[in-house]
């Protein structure tokens, strides 16, 4: 009686995951992470009349975007393995 119990507790229970984590860091940890690194850029450079530093810089930050948005977006990497195999095979 007890062992059918737990089984049926168990397959009742919620299946474990990360997407609650992954949405908080998408939502809160991204922004607030741009946000510093947009005014440290803005300290850094701008202050000093180095624009043209803060702007390679700036390229970086943009490299790092695109990176972060392939890693979230789901099947962007096959999407886009796609799309530059269609580069070279006419289709």
């Amino acid at each position: 009686m007890t062992a059918m119990s737990l089984v049926t507790l168990a397959q009742q229970a919620p299946s474990l995951g990360t997407t609650g984590v992954r949405q908080w860091i998408l939502d809160n940890l991204v922004p607030l992470l741009l946000l510093t690194v947009a005014v440290l850029l803005l300290w850094l450079g701008g202050g000093k009349g180095d624009n043209a530093g803060v702007m390679r810089r700036l390229g970086g930050v943009i490299i790092a975007l695109a990176i972060i948005g392939l890693a979230v977006t789901t099947n962007a990497g096959a999407d886009i393995g796609s799309w530059i195999a269609g580069l070279f095979t006419g289709g």
